[in-house]
């Protein structure tokens, strides 16, 4: 059911209303967000969303937000209502050769090829992408400010955990499926007491700074 046709006691949360203002000028709207800029191990992964127009998806929100009880609910209802979702992936390797930034950015992009459509404006959380031939704006915390960085938000975050669950089964000795490869205490110590694995970011500093065993000899 449409917005404006919706009952007028019913509470429309806020970035749900912000993009069908977006709507009024661009008919076609998609939200890009990442996952996994921050951890020590695994890959950055980006979602680009397109909602259509009047989409309400309970429980949407900053995926930092939901419950990991709750997160693939939602995940699911924003992939079947979704006009189109892209994923793109950058591995550790490449975010060491370009820095995270660039690799958050190839993500995007890659995410973007992904749609299969062309989106008439981008919402896209913190980062810009450079010159493009889609306009574009730039949000801090934009997953609280608009449905559709939210909703990529959910699904970059549920794809990232579930690679992250992958390596896991590939590498158990470090626990992924517990922290997916952020910097936790149990995390620094399975590197200091095993050294880093092939999916490590060897550039970023609390991984080539670590303590090995060997360094104590």
């Amino acid at each position: 059911m449409p917005l404006k046709d919706r009952p007028s006691t019913e509470i429309i949360p806020s970035l749900f209303l912000h993009d069908e203002r977006m709507r009024l000028q661009y008919s076609s709207v998609a939200g890009l967000d990442e996952a996994g800029r921050g951890p020590l191990a695994g890959p950055v992964v980006a979602a680009a969303a397109i909602l259509p127009h009047g989409c309400l998806i309970a429980g949407l929100r900053d995926s930092k937000k939901i419950s990991a009880k709750n997160i693939k609910p939602v995940f699911w209802d924003v992939v079947q209502n979704a006009h189109a979702i892209g994923v793109g992936i950058v591995d550790a390797g490449t975010i060491d050769e370009i820095n995270i930034l660039e690799s958050t950015r190839l993500a995007m992009k890659k995410a973007l090829n992904d749609l299969g459509l062309k989106p008439d404006l981008l919402l896209i959380d913190a980062v810009k992408l450079g010159e493009m031939d889609i306009p574009q704006m730039s949000y801090v915390k934009g997953e609280s400010v608009s449905a559709s960085i939210a909703a990529a938000s959910v699904v970059a975050k549920v794809v990232r955990d579930d690679i992250m669950l992958g390596y896991h089964k590939k590498y158990p000795a470090y626990n992924f499926k517990s922290h997916k490869g952020y910097s936790t205490e149990e995390h620094m110590k399975k590197i200091e007491l095993y050294g880093p694995c092939p999916i490590h970011r060897m550039s970023f500093r609390k991984v080539k700074d670590v303590p090995l065993p060997f360094k104590h000899e």
